[in-house]
């Protein structure tokens, strides 16, 4: 390559260049003008505008101009998001090391369940997750505090789309007995998996909220430490209001 050839960091320079110039308009702006305002060469400006349309980031309008992508969109809800979760890993890490037990943070987005932060330790493995959360919200402390949650229709929706899969011998696998024993928790608002999800593994999870999405924060431990779940409900609800207030502050 010689050296008036341009690199790729050059590249990746002049295609921030260009998202900075076409986020200043919010109505679009043509190829022509953007190539003006960036000092860039048409040829170079169309062809990486050309490129940022195909990936996401930019979108073409019909008249020619371009705006902001829906990928770029997403890149900023997830970097919220992140920035939300590293407010709160202290706390679960916090759990962790006071109840020596893995800690795990699900949400329920878009009718699904999922697991967006698991904190563990050499000390304090994780669940094996060899069934998705997504097939096992019947079956997990972490799927069961959201169902209880739920107004009647959001959860009679989520149930009419998922099976209740048979995971262990323990698994509730008919909907009134599911129903009556989400609805009937003796560690209210906590609720327990009691080797329904993994043999030899018991679980308490309660809800906690980021603004208005809803979530669940939980513990895993060895079935053998049964007798503790009241000690760790009394533990987890602290700190499920310290995480909901973290999820919660503007960012």
């Amino acid at each position: 390559m010689s050296v008036h050839e341009p690199t790729l960091i050059m590249s990746v320079q002049r295609a921030f260049r260009l998202l900075e110039a076409v986020s200043a308009h919010e109505n679009g702006a043509p190829a022509k003008q953007l190539a003006r305002e960036t000092g860039l060469p048409l040829a170079t400006a169309y062809h990486l505008l050309r490129t940022m349309v195909h990936d996401g980031y930019l979108r073409k309008l019909g008249d020619g101009g371009f705006v902001l992508g829906d990928k770029l969109g997403t890149l900023h809800a997830t970097g919220q998001s992140q920035a939300l979760l590293s407010r709160v890993r202290p706390a679960l890490a916090a759990l962790r090391d006071e109840l020596g037990t893995a800690t795990y943070l699900t949400f329920y987005e878009g009718g699904e369940i999922s697991v967006a932060e698991i904190v563990d330790g050499p000390r304090t493995p994780r669940v094996d997750l060899w069934v998705g959360f997504e097939d096992a919200g019947h079956a997990t402390a972490l799927g069961k505090s959201v169902l209880r949650e739920l107004d009647e229709d959001a959860r009679r929706d989520y149930l009419s789309r998922h099976d209740l899969a048979d995971l262990t011998p323990r698994t509730i696998t008919t909907l009134p007995e599911l129903l009556r024993n989400i609805d009937a928790s003796p560690l209210a608002p906590a609720v327990t998996d009691l080797e329904e999800y993994a043999l030899g593994t018991v679980c308490v999870a309660v809800p906690i909220y980021r603004g208005d999405v809803l979530g669940s924060l939980g513990v895993s431990l060895p079935a053998e430490r049964l007798s503790r779940l009241p000690e760790v409900r009394a533990r987890l609800l602290p700190t499920a209001d310290r995480v909901t207030r973290g999820l919660s502050l503007t960012i």
